[in-house]
């Protein structure tokens, strides 16, 4: 991903409401399995965590939820960390539309 579509995805969650948060809990499978459904749903997420309860650093837990739902970590700013996973079927529109 370069800087350019890293920077336009920044700029389109910026509206965006934390989907979910990350406590005192972690990642578990339950939240890995939500943040995969979320991804397939929207493409990008947002995702709070917690600073005073979590056991890893939003940078980590942001890392380790990427690897786990096959994403990319777009922004890690304070506790607020932004996921992108590209959707095929979300854009199956464009194409007709560009075609006619």
């Amino acid at each position: 991903m370069t800087s350019k579509e890293r920077a336009s995805l920044r700029a389109r969650a910026n509206s965006l409401e934390a989907v979910f948060q990350v406590g005192k809990g972690g990642i578990s499978d339950t939240l890995i399995k939500q943040t995969d459904d979320a991804l397939t749903a929207r493409e990008l997420i947002k995702l709070k965590v917690l600073r005073d309860t979590c056991p890893s650093t939003p940078r980590e837990t942001a890392e380790k939820l990427a690897n786990a739902t096959n994403s990319q970590v777009v922004g890690v700013i304070g506790g607020v960390m932004i996921l992108y996973r590209y959707n095929p079927k979300l854009h199956e529109g464009e194409k007709k539309a560009k075609r006619q």
